[in-house]
């Protein structure tokens, strides 16, 4: 069985991995990680996804995963887990739009973040990850009947 991996292993690792990168994409990165606590300060961080052939990837949650913050060669890319249930009237919205579930947001070298849309679409995404807890799903009715 895995273990789970401590809020403050999380945050060590996000923190080592923007010191890592030491470039724009580790600036950004710490740009929308400041974004999203600015958003939701009750917001976990979490570091899922350990392999060999990767050393995991920075997840931000509240009452389930609300975004991924990926870095590639030439982008940094945030996946919002039930992208495709938000609405996104800023459309920030710029990659895997194809997707029934996911929806990304590239970040290139010297893009412009639009910060209070970011807040909007994270805020959007733990109230519908939050009314997903609240709504208990019906119970099946039982096969025997009381007489």
């Amino acid at each position: 069985m895995k273990r789970p991996v401590s809020v403050e292993f999380a945050s060590a690792s996000i923190d080592e991995k923007i010191k890592e990168l030491g470039d724009w994409r580790g600036k950004t990165l710490a740009k929308v990680r400041e974004i999203i606590h600015q958003a939701d300060p009750e917001i976990v961080e979490e570091w899922k996804w350990v392999k060999p052939t990767n050393p995991g990837t920075p997840v931000w949650s509240h009452g389930g995963i609300v975004c991924t913050g990926e870095t590639y060669k030439s982008v940094v890319k945030m996946t919002f887990a039930k992208g495709a249930a938000l609405k996104d009237p800023s459309g920030l919205f710029n990659s895997s739009l194809e997707g029934n579930v996911r929806r990304a947001i590239d970040i290139h070298e010297g893009d412009k973040i639009d910060e209070a849309g970011l807040k909007d679409l994270i805020r959007a995404a733990v109230a519908l990850n939050l009314k997903g807890k609240s709504n208990p799903k019906p119970r099946r009715a039982s096969s025997t009947r009381a007489d």
